[in-house]
């Protein structure tokens, strides 16, 4: 397929780079300004926005793999159109911390958004966000360790129980 006839990539890949944009977020009463700055303080300080990061260079990827696919003949160029389209997209960043920011205020009152910030903004508090994927990527590694070994047990012990009761042989 060549470059120029891209127009007829699959909807779906569209779709997809589409929806990775968007998030929905359901309105209702009017958040103050000040509840709103709770939450912006809140969010900053507990380092949630950190994990959203990878989101633009992750879709820039995506979408150059979905040209080169088409055409690789003009990787390079795809890779240039990709890299200043994704650098001009970067500027939208703060829609999402805006949504971000009204997610969390729609959901905590300005008094607990308060003591949320005053906890991550303590020393305890930064040293949990600072090893925060670190425990979280270590528990999740223990629990599935965790999981492979009761899983074994389980084996182990239901084939025993069913030998015992003469309906698997040894």
């Amino acid at each position: 397929m060549k470059l120029k006839s891209l127009k007829a990539l699959p909807l779906l890949a569209a779709a997809l780079i589409a929806g990775s944009l968007s998030a929905p977020v359901a309105y209702g009463q009017e958040l103050s300004d000040a509840h709103l700055a709770a939450a912006r303080r809140a969010v900053i300080a507990a380092g949630a926005l950190q994990s959203f990061d990878e989101i633009l260079p992750i879709l820039a990827e995506q979408t150059k793999t979905i040209f080169v696919q088409a055409d690789p003949s003009v990787t390079p160029v795809i890779e240039e159109v990709t890299t200043n389209v994704a650098l001009a997209l970067a500027e939208r960043r703060p829609e999402l911390n805006r949504i971000v920011f009204e997610v969390w205020a729609r959901r905590l009152s300005e008094e607990e958004l308060a003591k949320i910030s005053e906890f991550y903004e303590s020393p305890v508090g930064k040293k949990l966000t600072e090893l925060g994927p670190e425990l979280t990527a270590l528990s999740i590694g223990a629990a599935q360790q965790w999981q492979e070994q009761l899983g074994q047990d389980m084996v182990n012990q239901v084939r025993a129980e069913l030998e015992k009761r003469g309906l698997i042989k040894q």
